[in-house]
């Protein structure tokens, strides 16, 4: 099983979801970055269950700790070892789980692969890992500052209602609704919605749209390890990510090569282009304009509804939704989708610095 993600800039996340801690191992990142603790912790805040009636309603703080790598406020170069404490499992409401599978979770497959299985909250399978990316791409965020780099998501879309383009929106407003739409006419709608599902004991998925801003010309590499390339492995590790798109994506289509192409033209010295179909990236490497993506969500797999099912002897059985969920993921996912761009540009900035003399 590969737990490890990362070139130069790697992370390392263990841990399940009802065991007694997650956490993750970072490698490679430099020394003397200066570890702001409390930005870390405003980042787990964003990801941790039971913010609002809108998400799980799963108690967990998500302090971490951090193991080593750290003295003195500083990154020394070695290994950064962090753990975040489970304090809020409820294993019991997984026992009916034991020897039947759920439908569209990762039971059958995991059974199938590794013929053992945590099946208490899903284990490794669960999005409880995804605190441990938050905490890794939080370094990376901080590491990227020193670069002026600067990363954003926000939910453009919940079923069937969008949000503006983004570069109609005020990012810096993200925070301020629950649905994590800086859109306010939108977030109510969205909101609305979500709340009407989760009164109908359903699930609902959406779409989160990262911008990556102030990223130098030059990041990624022209062949296999394209920079679109990796974000969309990145982003499609995600649980309940079922696609990826950037920059105009599958709506590309609908141009002609004469419409769809980025002119280019200088400005104060630096090369600029008049329309950005490209998405901030051409030939798998970065152009210096904002890179923006999309991600889709999948509607959360548990509902609170009986589902027929079959056990681990193929016999028919109906299985009954329990636990804390969320009925839709994407308020959440936000952070988890700013931390795993983080973790691609920060290993791409690395790597950028053995490209030249």
């Amino acid at each position: 099983m590969n737990n490890s993600y990362g070139s130069l800039f790697r992370i390392s996340t263990f841990g399940e979801s009802h065991g007694p801690a997650i956490g993750v191992v970072i490698d490679g990142c430099p020394a003397g970055l200066e570890m702001d603790e409390t930005f870390i912790q405003f980042e787990l805040d964003r990801r941790k269950p039971g913010q609002s009636r809108i998400t799980t309603q799963r108690k967990e703080q998500d302090v971490f700790k951090i193991l080593s790598g750290v003295f003195e406020g500083k990154t020394t170069g070695t290994p950064i070892a962090i753990t975040i404490e489970n304090q809020d499992q409820r294993s019991k409401d997984y026992d009916h789980l034991a020897e039947t599978f759920r439908p569209s979770h990762a039971d059958y497959t995991y059974e199938a692969k590794y013929g053992n299985r945590d099946y208490r909250g899903g284990g490794r399978s669960s999005a409880r890992e995804t605190a441990a990316r938050v905490a890794a791409g939080a370094v990376a965020k901080l590491l990227l500052k020193k670069y002026a780099i600067e990363i954003y998501a926000f939910v453009s879309r919940v079923g069937e209602i969008k949000a503006p383009h983004y570069t109609e929106l005020d990012l810096s407003k993200t925070e301020d609704t629950i649905v994590r739409c800086p859109d306010p006419t939108t977030a109510e709608k969205m909101i609305a919605l979500i709340d009407q599902v989760r009164l109908s004991r359903d699930t609902i998925g959406g779409q989160v749209t990262g911008i990556i801003k102030s990223a130098p010309a030059g990041l990624g590499e022209p062949v296999f390890d394209k920079l679109h390339a990796e974000l969309g492995k990145a982003m499609l590790s995600i649980n309940a990510v079922k696609g990826f798109e950037y920059g105009s994506g599958f709506e590309g289509i609908k141009l002609r090569g004469s419409m769809h192409n980025d002119e280019f033209y200088s400005e104060g010295g630096k090369i600029r282009t008049k329309t950005n179909h490209s998405g901030g990236i051409q030939g798998g490497i970065s152009n210096g304009e904002d890179i923006y993506f999309n991600v889709a969500f999948k509607p959360v797999a548990t509902i609170m509804q009986d589902q027929q099912s079959v056990d681990k002897d193929g016999n028919e059985v109906r299985v009954s939704g329990k636990g804390r969920h969320d009925p839709c993921v994407v308020p959440r996912a936000v952070p988890i989708v700013e931390a795993m761009a983080a973790l691609v540009l920060a290993d791409f900035v690395l790597r950028g610095r053995m490209s030249k003399i």
